[in-house]
């Protein structure tokens, strides 16, 4: 029987070839959905380490990877302390704001400590509120305590080509900020009410992360750039300092006796990660997400 089917597939090589194909996308799809990562899952935590280091570094597309990090650190009893290391402009709304609130769950657990590289702004600074402690270097950018959402006109450059638009809609706001057409007054003021609701949530965040009244944080809140020196002046930041003072600092909050045994965070590499390359993976998954972005941004 073997045999003869053999010799079938020999003489139809476009019948093998097709099933061969169809034989290896079955594969790679059973490995795709095994490699499916619950909350937390497909973490690394080497044994015999007590604080840990999770990166949050560029802009903030994506809260995924970073979620299960937190979420990781905080089911697992041999980590006693966790480091966030921030150095990102900022990006999205909603997973700055989910970072955030897994950090704050982590906080009521284990000790956090915000430890901020060469920037920290806007989102990132966000993220940072959430710690019990911020760490930051003098020079560090941080603050940008502000939402931006922007809108071009090209209608001017489409007359110019001859091209023209037409819209059909079922509401009057269903279009708003379309580019090929002004934006009415009543249209601005929609969207500056979405921002300001969100500028808000950023305020309220920072105020209960730092313990400040919000009128306090408003104040400062007007998307202005400070350095290391200047937040700290201003009660954004607890103290100045680098990397290794965050986690001497971590480990004497959490009251780890001796030298903290540090180590930063990453998620276990699967087959494709090896085949393809991590960076990769990541240029193509952070590509189609910044195609989804929603252009409401701590920037």
């Amino acid at each position: 029987m073997a045999n003869k089917l053999f010799s079938a597939l020999k003489r139809h090589p476009v019948i093998t070839f097709f099933l061969t194909i169809g034989f290896c996308f079955s594969l790679l799809l059973i490995y795709l959905i095994a490699s499916v990562d619950d909350i937390g899952g497909g973490v690394s935590i080497p044994i015999g380490r007590n604080v840990a280091v999770i990166e949050v570094n560029g802009v903030i597309v994506s809260s995924k990877e970073i979620v299960n990090n937190i979420v990781a650190a905080k089911r697992n009893d041999n980590i006693k302390g966790v480091v966030v290391r921030i150095n990102s402009p900022g990006g999205g709304v909603a997973p700055s704001q989910e970072i955030y609130g897994e950090l704050k769950k982590l906080g009521k657990k284990k000790p956090v400590v915000a430890s901020m590289s060469s920037v920290a702004a806007s989102g990132g600074y966000y993220v940072a509120a959430a710690a019990k402690k911020i760490v930051a270097n003098p020079g560090t950018l941080t603050g940008s305590i502000g939402v931006i959402m922007e809108f071009s006109n090209i209608e001017g450059l489409l007359e110019k080509v001859g091209l023209k638009s037409f819209v059909v809609k079922s509401g009057k706001y269903k279009d708003v900020g379309s580019p090929n057409r002004p934006m009415t007054d009543k249209e601005k003021e929609y969207i500056q009410q979405l921002v300001d609701s969100v500028h808000l949530q950023f305020v309220t965040a920072v105020a209960d992360g730092r313990s400040i009244d919000v009128a306090s944080v408003k104040k400062i809140a007007d998307g202005r750039i400070l350095t290391g020196e200047q937040a700290l002046e201003l009660g954004l930041v607890d103290k100045l300092g680098s990397l290794n003072d965050s986690i001497s600092l971590v480990a004497e909050m959490a009251g780890i006796d001796g030298k903290p045994k540090p180590f930063v965070m990453e998620k276990e590499k699967g087959v494709l990660d090896y085949l393809l390359g991590k960076s990769f993976l990541d240029l193509i998954g952070g590509s189609f997400m910044a195609q989804l972005q929603y252009r409401a941004d701590y920037l």
